[in-house]
């Protein structure tokens, strides 16, 4: 039987919100037409429909737009420019645009996209930077969710909230807008491929949305595992991600310290060019370490002296119980404890159903595999069976509070809830290995 008992499922159901959109680009170009005696793409005819116009057709059009969308963006006016700024290699040769010209001109290639209406689910936690403010003992979080919208694109999202000292979790209410970072590239000294992202600082954390902006990540970046990374007394937050390009994936690592400025890099080596890899919170004997899953089956630990690059490591674990037969994965990172360092994963058993199980590492030798549950830790109720892929609960990353651990989980691919345990009660339910088969 699951250790139910022990667990604190907290009713708080983060659920896509389609009212949540972004502004981006449309590209009605990428379809030739070849109507006139020139070779002119649907984006020229379109500049030449809009220029057609009279002055004041043009500037009811855009009043219109405004009307119509204004108040669900910020600064659309000057994004319309951008967006026909960004599309003049496009455009056959032209006098120049009047300010409400191009600002009508960019509006035709562009479009709302509902970036979390069809899910919201696979999450990660750390602690927040800002700690100013809260109540003794409690300790303000940043929830990091994978967002699907129109194609099944995934995005990155994210919520703020606090956990008190009794384990109890609120959620603050994300702002309505949301947008899109500026995109610039890095220094010389930053990692090849490495694309810099910053948004505004007038931004609310909630209305971040970081949206696939490379060919490899085309359609999707996903199941981020974030982790507070110490080192030298410095906190550096990373995570861990696949990105998708709809034909093929790669792992990347991203890198922030304050959730505004972030910058998106390729990892390197064999162990890249699969999914699912979570960074130890701080290096082990003076290396980097991950856990990854590199045979879509077992678990493996790997070592690194740098962070960009990742050479095939050691088998650590294999499905070993009934419910874990298909496969098991790593639930993010690992979170350091006295005892060791409490590994959560999931397994695939009969009917593709998913649990959460979790095992313990020895702390100066994560090889060493000291304790684990043997039944699963949290599977879904009857009440989370139900979502677009049923019967899967999923987590990217728990967080230790205190005595406490904290584990956002997924529910079904469909959205998203937390659950807490105490760090004795779980210990309590683990087993040596060999106990059990």
């Amino acid at each position: 039987m699951p250790h139910s008992s022990l667990l604190n499922r907290q009713a708080l159901y983060l659920r896509p919100d389609p009212t949540r959109v972004i502004v981006r680009p449309f590209k009605p170009s990428t379809e030739p037409r070849h109507l006139h005696p020139r070779d002119k793409t649907r984006a020229n005819e379109i500049v030449d429909r809009v220029l057609s116009l009279d002055p004041n057709a043009t500037a009811n059009q855009l009043r219109d737009i405004l009307h119509n969308f204004d108040g669900r963006h910020r600064n659309l006016l000057r994004q319309f420019e951008m967006r026909a700024d960004s599309m003049e290699d496009a455009f056959l040769p032209h006098d120049e645009f009047s300010q409400q010209e191009r600002q009508l001109i960019g509006a035709y290639f562009m479009n709302e996209y509902s970036f979390e209406s069809a899910a919201l689910f696979n999450p990660s936690i750390v602690p927040h930077p800002d700690q100013s403010d809260i109540p003794p003992g409690s300790c303000r979080l940043i929830i990091s969710l994978r967002a699907v919208g129109e194609g099944h694109i995934s995005s990155l999202t994210f919520r703020s909230g606090v956990i008190d000292a009794d384990g109890n979790v609120t959620i603050d209410t994300p702002v309505r807008l949301a947008g899109l970072p500026d995109i610039h590239a890095n220094d010389g000294l930053a990692p090849v491929g490495c694309i810099g992202l910053s948004f505004k600082v007038e931004s609310d954390l909630s209305e971040r949305v970081i949206f696939p902006v490379t060919e490899a990540q085309s359609n999707g970046i996903e199941d981020a595992r974030f982790v507070a990374f110490e080192d030298s007394g410095k906190t550096t937050y990373y995570a861990t991600y696949t990105a998708y390009s709809g034909s093929s994936i790669r792992s990347e690592i991203l890198e922030t310290q304050d959730f505004r400025n972030f910058s998106l890099t390729p990892l390197r080596g064999p162990a890249a060019r699969n999914k699912g890899m979570a960074l130890f919170p701080r290096r082990i004997n003076g290396r980097y370490a991950m856990i990854a899953r590199q045979d879509s089956e077992n678990l493996f630990l790997l070592y690194s002296d740098d962070l960009h690059h990742w050479d095939e490591g050691h088998l650590l674990m294999k499905p070993e119980f009934a419910w874990q037969f298909v496969q098991i994965g790593n639930c993010g990172s690992p979170v350091e404890i006295d005892e060791g360092w409490l590994l959560f994963t999931h397994g695939v058993g009969p009917m593709r159903r998913y649990a959460i199980g979790v095992t313990l590492l020895d702390k100066h030798d994560p090889s060493i595999i000291l304790s684990r549950t043997v039944e699963p830790l949290l599977q879904p109720e009857a009440t989370e069976r139900e979502g677009y892929v049923p019967n899967v609960v999923y987590s990217c990353g728990a967080m230790r509070h205190g005595d406490l651990i904290a584990l956002p989980y997924a529910v079904s691919d469909t959205y998203s809830n937390f659950t807490t345990m105490k760090i004795s009660k779980l210990l309590d339910t683990m087993h040596p290995p060999g106990h059990g088969r």
